[in-house]
Order: structure tokens, then sequence, then C-alpha cells
């Protein structure tokens, strides 16, 4: 008889306290809506993880590009940036380009 065990994956977002449980044996992250970073999709670190997720704004001219919108200040998001002791992870916001027929 061969056991199957499910593993259990703990994740928590250091900003709202949300907490979730995933069983993905593969590799992965979770990411959720969250309230505090003003309602963005932004991700949630294993737990018992000290760790800082921040928003950044992005800086440079927009020029008719279609960027992601933070929802309550109305301006563009460039990334959501996630710190840990021992490094960064960046999720991020590319812009979409557009074009118009001849």
């Amino acid at each position: 008889m061969t056991a199957l065990l499910t593993p259990v994956n703990r994740w928590y977002c250091p900003n709202c306290g949300r907490e979730d449980v995933t069983h993905e044996p593969r590799p992965h992250s979770r990411f959720h809506v969250c309230g505090k970073l003003r309602g963005l999709t932004a991700p949630m670190v294993p737990a018992g993880t000290r760790a800082k997720v921040e928003l950044r704004e992005r800086d440079d001219y927009i020029n008719g590009e279609v960027v992601h919108l933070d929802p309550e200040r109305q301006r563009p998001v460039m990334s959501i940036v996630t710190t840990r002791d021992n490094g960064q992870d960046v999720a991020v916001f590319a812009p979409t380009a557009t074009a118009k027929g001849a």
C-alpha cells in the first residue's frame, strides 16, 4: 500500500492579514485582492515569513499607453514589491500597447 501525502502550504498577507492554504505539490505562489493595497492583486507570502509588500507608482510619462491604475488615486501603478530578509520579488504591471489601423 502506498500512502498519498497531500502537502499543506500556508500563506498570509503582511498588509491585510488574510490567510490561505493551498495543496499544490509543485512550487507556486498565491495572490489575492488586497484591501490594504487599494484592491490590487498582490502576492501572499509563506506563513512565518517576515516580509513587506509595497505598491510602487509609475514615475514616468504615460504618453497614451494603457496602464494599470490605482483604483483610489487614479495614478499609474508600476509594480508590487515583496521584500524579505533574503531578497525581493516583483510583480510588474506592464503597459499595454495600442495601434490604429490606416
